[in-house]
């Protein structure tokens, strides 16, 4: 479908109230995906969209449910006048979080309620919020469950349904719960799909719940973002801890999210750059909400360099202004590379992505770039390289440039000879009451009974330990 110009939002139909949120949030112009995706959902039909992270999938599918709401937006305080009528399906808690934020701040000049319920929490703590009546439910599909188990909602008035990051649901095993969650749903509803990548597996899902949907892409499938730099780097096994320590301190003015594969390995590799002197944290499945809260929260304002996260965990992270993130371990998902690198330049801006790649990875980046249909240059990573030179032609540290110079220390000293040393030695006489010496473990009046030559030696010997003595004291 080809992309439509419109000069801002109200070009798009939508109601007052929602404009003048999206005003107040400083946006005018709609990005790609919402210019295509809002008109066709306010008529109504299936979508299937895909398009690159940090391109305004939220609003997207948000803002023409919200509008379509608005008749049945009711001030009442009767939980009957607020049923869920659009549910929003995301795979992880801190995208949900995310999407509920969004929904809110579109809503926030309506009677229109929303709630988003997750994983890791007690769930008596949503359960009030519930029973007051809302319209818009952002769930996982999990805690959905666990609520419908507990007859503390109901689906039976749902008019929309959105699945949003779709691929990584099927990713994490979400299918049986998906189907449960369909069966639940009325026949009759509006159906949009919001996926970063297109594999077989979408397509399937795509056909088990969608009706004749219109496809929307507003970039090729898999595709990465031009913004984006990208960079890969051949590195031993055994060195990589190393090298990331080496490049994190290349870019200590720039907070970077640190990819890994599992969480064991999230949770060692953030231990040791903390022993590295290098403030971070960890975030995967293992930790309590709590937790990843508080981790967000630290990183967000700047206290942490790093954050070390799981492809489960950093889903929905949305940190504006994230100028690098790092492949510590690379996937063996290649559309788990697409949305690694979306965490960084986002909404325009300019970011960089850094792959470590030991010699049992090459087969998977292979594939990433099959994927992406591009080839990442590579460079050999070295241990304690010096910088490379910049355009100008000089070191980036002057210290690289400089010539050698030994210090003072290193230096040695000039052999003195044994006779020059005696002659200038001055001896000092000890105090009173101090120490007795003896210039060697003979008697003293057999000492004395010898050469001239053995006193000369004697008294000298005497001399170095008064001397060492009196510069101690």
């Amino acid at each position: 479908m080809s992309e439509q110009t419109t000069v801002d939002f109200r070009a798009l139909g939508l109601a007052e109230p929602l404009l003048k949120a999206i005003e107040e949030s400083g946006y005018t112009t709609p990005t790609p995906i919402q210019a295509q995706a809002i008109p066709l959902a306010l008529q109504r039909m299936d979508l299937m969209a895909g398009a690159q992270t940090g391109t305004g999938k939220t609003a997207a599918f948000s803002l023409p449910i919200l509008h379509t709401l608005l008749p049945l937006a009711s001030t009442s305080t009767s939980p009957a006048k607020h049923p869920i009528r659009a549910l929003v399906l995301a795979p992880t808690r801190e995208l949900a979080i995310q999407v509920y934020d969004n929904i809110k701040t579109y809503a926030k000049h309506t009677a229109l309620r929303s709630l988003v319920v997750y994983g890791g929490v007690d769930i008596k703590t949503q359960t009030p919020h519930l029973k007051t009546g809302v319209e818009i439910l952002v769930a996982t599909p999990g805690r959905l469950l666990d609520h419908v188990e507990q007859k503390t909602l109901s689906l039976s008035q749902v008019q929309f349904l959105v699945l949003d990051e779709a691929d990584r649901m099927l990713d994490m095993g979400f299918m049986p719960d998906l189907k449960r969650i369909l069966a639940l749903l009325p026949k009759q509803r509006q159906n949009l799909m919001f996926s970063a990548t297109f594999s077989d597996e979408i397509k399937k899902l795509a056909d088990a719940f969608l009706n004749n949907p219109t496809l929307i892409e507003v970039a090729r499938s898999n595709a990465t973002n031009d913004n984006v730099e990208q960079k890969a780097y051949l590195v031993n096994s055994d060195q990589k801890q190393r090298f990331l320590v080496q490049l994190l301190k290349q870019y200590a003015n720039q907070q970077v999210i640190v990819f890994t594969k599992t969480k064991l390995s999230a949770s060692k590799l953030a231990r040791a750059l903390e022993r590295d002197q290098i403030p971070c944290s960890a975030i995967h499945g293992d930790k309590s909400q709590k937790e990843r809260i508080e981790a967000l929260d630290a990183f967000k304002a700047g206290s942490i360099h790093a954050l070390v996260a799981t492809d489960v965990a950093a889903r929905g992270l949305d940190i504006s202004d994230l100028p690098l993130v790092i492949n510590y371990e690379i996937s063996t998902a290649p559309e788990d590379y697409v949305h690694r690198i979306g965490r960084t330049g986002r909404a325009g801006a300019k970011g960089i992505a850094i792959s470590l790649i030991d010699e049992d990875e090459t087969k998977y980046f292979d594939e990433i770039e099959k994927l992406i249909k591009k080839q990442i240059p590579k460079e050999k990573g070295a241990i304690g390289s010096r910088p490379r030179p910049s355009k100008g032609g000089k070191a980036d540290d002057a210290w690289f440039s400089q010539p050698y110079e030994p210090t003072s220390a290193a230096v040695a000293p000039k052999p003195v000879p044994a006779k020059q040393a005696s002659a200038k030695r001055k001896v000092v006489a000890a105090l009173l009451g101090g120490f007795g010496f003896r210039a060697s473990p003979q008697p003293r009046n057999q000492a004395k009974r010898g050469s001239g030559k053995s006193r000369q030696k004697a008294e000298n010997k005497e001399a170095d330990v008064v001397e060492t003595v009196s510069a101690e004291s």
